[in-house]
């Protein structure tokens, strides 16, 4: 007879926690006024209408160019940070570093977890707003409010990761003498590594449109010229820009499948 769940952990109980929640969210709508604003339609036709063809001058495309490169330095500097706080972090988080029966392991990996969380909880939009408060408008406040986040992400999803590694080559190095440290390095890394990777890439896209959205706090970068369009109703602008955004993500999608699928087949 299969054991019963945990009431948390049960899926009715979710349903209905979550159809609960559906329910209670749709109190909060003033459905006696208007949903929709009377002029969203002509707007909303003359956007789409400035896709053919978007704006492709010469200038506005180094305009454009120079806007791309901004937001993919910040989101390479971003996630460059994040990886190397989230990592460690996550090792730690995850108890490879211990012996399964140390003493050490449970405050080592609760401390961990802590720290992941916390930095995590906070979004990058209030972490932007602190920093550009705190040194002003800056490429490195843009990169650290990315970094941090990124970081508790990136260090809860490795260490789940490191985790799941299966037992039974992690087994066979411990009782050939391996330590914690040489079982880390050559058991659960290498069996882990191409999803470690192929996670990486995914939180750099999306740390690219996280750049661009962060870039409407006044940092230059894609956002920020989307805000100047919009502000002058230069939808054909918006749409060059959106089209150099869609690209970059494109790109970075693209090298990702490749090294992803190079590490599968080494």
């Amino acid at each position: 007879m299969r054991p019963a769940r945990p009431l948390l952990e049960s899926p009715h109980f979710l349903s209905l926690l979550l159809l609960g929640a559906v329910a209670w969210s749709l109190t909060g709508v003033a459905w006696g006024e208007p949903l929709l604003h009377t002029g969203g339609g002509d707007s909303a036709l003359d956007m789409l209408l400035a896709l053919f063809p978007p704006d492709l001058s010469p200038a506005f495309l180094l305009v454009c160019l120079q806007a791309a490169w901004h937001t993919l330095s910040i989101a390479l500097a971003s996630i460059t940070l994040a990886v190397l706080i989230g990592f460690p972090l996550g090792v730690m988080a995850s108890g490879a570093l211990v012996s399964p029966d140390s003493r050490l392991r449970a405050p080592l990996m609760l401390s961990s977890r802590f720290v992941l969380g916390t930095v995590r909880s906070i979004h990058e939009l209030v972490w932007a707003v602190l920093l550009v408060a705190a040194i002003g408008l800056s490429p490195l406040a843009a990169i650290v409010a990315l970094g941090l986040p990124y970081a508790g992400i990136l260090g809860r999803i490795y260490a789940e990761f490191l985790e799941d590694t299966p037992e039974e080559p992690l087994t066979a190095l411990r009782s050939a003498g391996a330590s914690s440290w040489q079982t880390l390095i050559f058991g659960r890394l290498p069996l882990c590594t191409p999803d470690l990777v192929s996670y990486t890439f995914y939180r750099f896209e999306c740390s690219i449109r996280s750049a661009a959205i962060l870039s409407f706090v006044g940092i230059r970068g894609i956002g920020y010229e989307i805000q100047l369009s919009l502000g002058d109703l230069l939808f054909s602008q918006v749409w060059t820009l959106l089209l150099a955004l869609l690209a970059i993500v494109a790109l970075v999608d693209f090298w990702s499948g490749r090294v992803r699928q190079s590490l599968l087949e080494s």
